[in-house]
């Protein structure tokens, strides 16, 4: 798929660049597998991203395709009859000024490099990228928590279940992260810090899982426990007094 794709790029008009990102290029061959995506840019010359945009006749092996959408301004996915998926942009350079990128490889550039340069400032971008306030994180996930078991409890099932199982345990994952980068025992975690933390911390990991495998509020009470257990121990500023005041609301 990456050489037809990099035919592909070249040949059409409006395209000046393709740039693979993630485990798609060369730097992260290592983490490829079965489930691994095509993921990329498709740079466009000034003034020519609407036509790359309107049709994606482009794209290769169009006899496999069976489905291409749009996600957003610039995004498209298209998936294979194998399953294989890609997820790209297609954009001008300008329209990327705010992108951010790891891992990339630029395998067709134009004469000027503006493809380089677009995964030069992308990858600079990611590198400043802060980490989250860990204080803050904590108390999002005891906020979730409580918000989210308060909409269950009106019958509010998948509002409820949501802020459980997607929001708290995505505030969690980077309180765990940023308090292990702050105690010296990580490092930071780039641009999504869901992606690979089964294989950073796989204790928390499984237990996180076990929580959410459960019915929603007994998901939320195993991980407001979860935070306390991991979190509160030897961490003056852990927001013990909210986690009580949430305890008592919810009869925990």
């Amino acid at each position: 798929m990456t050489a037809a794709l990099t035919t592909a790029v070249r040949g059409h008009p409006a395209l000046v660049g393709l740039a693979l990102l993630g485990s798609s290029s060369n730097d992260a061959a290592s983490r490829r597998d079965e489930w691994s995506d095509h993921d990329f840019f498709a740079i466009a010359g000034s003034g020519a991203a609407a036509i790359a945009r309107q049709d994606l006749a482009w794209l290769p092996d169009q006899e496999r395709l069976v489905l291409t959408a749009r996600e957003g301004d610039l995004g498209f996915v298209a998936v294979y009859a194998d399953g294989h998926v890609l997820e790209f942009a297609v954009a001008e350079p300008t329209e990327l000024a705010g992108a951010l990128a790891e891992e990339a490889t630029v395998t067709v550039d134009d004469a000027d490099g503006s493809v380089a340069r677009v995964i030069a400032e992308s990858q600079s971008r990611a590198a400043r990228v802060p980490v989250t306030d860990v204080l803050d994180d904590a108390q999002l996930v005891l906020v979730k928590l409580l918000i989210g078991t308060g909409r269950l409890r009106r019958g509010e099932t998948i509002n409820g279940g949501q802020f459980i199982r997607q929001w708290a345990v995505k505030h969690l994952v980077q309180a765990l992260r940023a308090r292990a980068v702050d105690r010296g025992l990580a490092k930071a975690a780039g641009i999504d810090s869901t992606r690979r933390f089964e294989a950073d911390f796989p204790e928390v990991a499984a237990d996180i899982e076990a929580a959410i495998a459960q019915p929603a509020e007994r998901a939320a009470k195993s991980l407001f426990d979860l935070t306390r257990r991991v979190l509160e121990p030897g961490w003056e500023d852990f927001p013990t007094a909210a986690a009580d005041a949430i305890a008592r609301r919810l009869g925990w």
